[in-house]
């Protein structure tokens, strides 16, 4: 089984990753081959996906999720751990915790949001009533618990257009809806793993207090900081967890179809 690791803001460079080489995946939803850098983890091979491109190029709204996640389902790859930078709503999101979410909003519009568009005269319909993979999740807290490191263990994430922050009265919004985080880039891209059964499981990591919760705006100082003491973790994290899963077969439901 192969083991992928999706790097959101902050995390397009992966310090513990040993890359190796860029393979250039064709699919039906690009006109250019989605790069995906392998190597290792020790003496683990893994593929690696820069969320936002190599150098971080695409804003939030312009990722090409679809392409993304088939490229993956393409390598055969079955499990895929989610680095995600958000910002803290709920008390205990405080900057520079890790949250392992459990549940998902989304806000987001006029992003291509799923296979089932009808254009192969296929129909689908993915059961998010669980929209991380639970027993993945599983493994991530465990490891954490293995290694002290301090984790959420469940939480709600609201995934929202991007790429500007959010108004303190959109935070208030999110925060009266059930949201504990904020993040611009979780949806579509956990539909799209469940659409095409791939374990799917985030990692996310607090680097701010949402808009509204702490007097003045948003520091990018304090942002920096808090994202150079998360790659730390989130490295020890999937240090652990990865060599745990790597021969571990996930059970992912089917979409429903008519």
């Amino acid at each position: 089984m192969t083991v992928a690791v999706i790097g959101g803001s902050g995390f397009h460079r992966w310090e513990q990753f040993v890359h190796e080489e860029t393979l250039g995946v064709m699919t039906p939803y690009a006109s250019a081959a989605v790069p995906v850098l392998a190597g290792k983890l020790g003496s683990h091979e893994i593929v690696f996906v820069p969320r936002h491109g190599p150098d971080h190029t695409l804003p939030p709204h312009r990722v090409n999720y679809r392409a993304n996640i088939r490229a993956l389902h393409e390598l055969g790859v079955n499990a895929v751990l989610a680095i995600a930078t958000v910002g803290g709503i709920s008390p205990g999101a405080t900057p520079g915790v890790l949250m392992i979410p459990d549940q998902i909003l989304d806000y987001t519009y006029g992003r291509a949001h799923t296979f089932f568009d009808g254009e192969d005269g296929a129909v689908g319909h993915a059961d998010m009533s669980q929209p991380y993979t639970e027993a993945l999740r599983g493994r991530l807290i465990e490891t954490a618990q293995k290694l002290d490191i301090a984790v959420i263990e469940q939480g709600t994430y609201a995934a929202t257009q991007g790429p500007r922050f959010e108004t303190p009265a959109e935070i208030k919004r999110l925060e009266q809806d059930g949201a504990d985080v904020v993040g611009m880039t979780g949806m579509p891209e956990a539909a799209l793993a469940r659409e095409l059964r791939l374990a799917y499981a985030a990692i996310a990591v607090v680097v701010n207090p949402a808009a509204g919760k702490v007097d003045g705006g948003i520091s990018v100082r304090a942002v920096q900081a808090s994202l150079s003491s998360g790659r730390v973790r989130v490295g020890e994290l999937l240090g652990g967890v990865i060599p745990a899963i790597h021969h571990e077969e996930f059970a992912v439901p089917p979409p429903i179809t008519p």
